[in-house]
């Protein structure tokens, strides 16, 4: 900031009166100041845009869930599925994962730029100590050897009068508010893929039990074949073909493992874990499916952390306008400094030695080429762009509870077919093995029948891991119980 020129006690008589009178003035003016710099803030004040939320999801039309739960009832989302491993898992979602805590350390970034801005609103203080010894040359004296020693204080202050300041610190704030949504979104996100994880796991768990169980079925079925070779009542043909089926069996019992790996490895590193120093054991399937409510459309606009973070972005792309506005306008400094100057340190801190200034300073930009209409226009494109962005994340979360509540009621009418079919195939399976025995059927009847058997169990487990998936998809697409009236809660930082 630069500063008035500093002025020698040694002024002519009557300056020290003339200094008192114009103190008063001084101070009003500076009254003056404040009273403007808090009453005007150029550009355009923020209202939310409207966005349309219709009365009620479509998908909902014609299909109530039967026993619904609740994840925003008081306790985390996902101890609606009643599994007390993914509890213990879940937990260390906060702890340990590593996205939630880049998203922290960006929230503790934006609080500290909320600072920065805010520092504007204050004056600056400094203080100086000064010493120089220098060579200087006259005509009249020569070369001579001088000594300058000085101290100061100086103080100055920028009156925020167009709200430029305020327009920051807005801008600021919001900008944190949507960091700190970005981490509940970060944190819900990292839940939400645990969950699924978790539940695909443990439907590649029991794939693995159900074609353990065919192989052992399989492999009495070739016993019975090989019997029946012995006795001479079958040909060779059906003992080839009970252990082709068995062998290409056990090759899809060896395959199941490597999605279930594959799934624990990822499981390991949402909880923060190397997959080395991670393993769960394998635990029965989850078999009812708990659907939360979707509630109205409109609380969607409350219960999204990406929702509320997009229109927070656009609070702040609103506040940035009347920042570019306020360039327009002139600048005013107030500027002051006292201290003691002299030529010998002895006598520096004498009366007599005594330097100050004061006053104002007032700058205004006549032409910057078109700069400033440029840096306004940019600024209300950047607000128009965060208005379609929040518009349309409005609609696609619309979309996404649309097309999970679409998804549950498609898949529990399926998982009834789905169960009466497997019933059907195992007593075909059981109706045709006692005929082959009887020898009143061929062994390709038993093969097929067996075919189709292990193929609407696994399509059976399919469908209800699908569901369950739809259902961790539909939690966390109404917000996983997250409230933007409480906002969002920023994990803590174990640095």
């Amino acid at each position: 900031m630069k500063k008035m020129p500093l002025r020698q006690r040694d002024d002519p008589p009557g300056h020290g009166e003339r200094a008192r009178r114009l103190a008063p003035r001084l101070g009003a003016a500076l009254l003056a100041a404040l009273a403007l710099a808090a009453c005007i803030s150029v550009g355009p004040d923020y209202r939310r845009p409207a966005t349309q939320a219709p009365a009620a999801y479509k998908e909902l039309d014609g299909w109530k869930p039967a026993e619904p739960g609740q994840a925003a009832s008081g306790s985390p989302w996902w101890s609606i599925y009643g599994d007390p491993v993914l509890d213990q898992l879940e937990q260390q979602v906060d702890v340990s994962n590593q996205n939630l805590k880049a998203a922290e350390a960006a929230y503790r970034q934006a609080e500290a730029l909320v600072g920065e801005a805010r520092a504007g609103y204050f004056p600056s203080l400094g203080l100086g100590a000064s010493a120089q010894r220098q060579r200087a040359f006259s005509a009249a004296t020569g070369s001579v050897l001088q000594n300058d020693f000085g101290v100061s204080a100086s103080a100055s202050w920028a009156p925020d009068l167009w709200g430029r300041i305020r327009r920051g610190v807005e801008a600021s704030s919001a900008s944190a508010q949507a960091s700190a949504d970005d981490v509940a979104a970060a944190r819900l996100s990292a839940q939400s893929s645990l969950a699924a994880d978790y539940f695909a796991l443990r439907v590649a768990d029991e794939l693995k039990g159900l074609l353990q169980q065919t192989v052992a079925a399989y492999q009495d079925t070739l016993e019975i074949t090989r019997n029946q070779f012995d006795a001479g009542v079958v040909a060779q043909t059906d003992v080839i073909s009970a252990e082709t089926q068995l062998e290409g069996t056990q090759a899809q019992l060896i395959n199941a493992g490597v999605q279930r790996a594959q799934l624990e490895h990822a499981i390991a590193v949402l909880v923060g874990k190397a997959p080395a120093e991670f393993s769960l054991p394998p635990s029965p399937l989850l078999r009812n499916v708990p659907v939360v409510p979707a509630g109205l459309p409109s609380t969607l606009l409350e219960r999204r952390p990406d929702i509320a973070g997009a229109e927070r972005r656009m609070a702040a792309a609103n506040a940035q306008i009347g920042v570019a506005v306020a360039a327009y306008y002139p600048d005013l400094t107030l500027a002051g400094s006292y201290g003691f100057a002299s030529s010998t340190l002895g006598s520096l801190l004498r009366a007599a030695n005594t330097v100050w200034s004061v006053g104002p300073q007032l700058s205004e930009t006549l032409f910057d080429g078109g700069l400033r209409r440029s840096q306004v226009a940019a600024a209300r494109a950047a607000y128009d762009q965060d208005v379609a962005t929040y518009r349309q994340t409005v609609l696609a979360a619309f979309q996404q509870v649309e097309d999970e509540l679409s998804t549950l009621r498609i898949l529990e009418q399926q998982a009834d077919l789905q169960d009466v079919a497997v019933r059907s195939a195992r007593e075909a399976v059981r109706l045709t093995l006692n005929q082959y025995e009887a020898g009143t059927v061929a062994y390709t009847s038993v093969v097929t029948a067996q075919a189709i058997a292990l193929s609407d169990e696994q399509a059976v487990l399919a469908v209800l891991g699908s569901r369950l998936a739809a259902s961790v998809a539909l939690v966390a697409a109404t917000g996983g119980g997250w409230d933007s009236a409480a906002g969002a809660k920023p994990v803590a930082s174990s640095r």
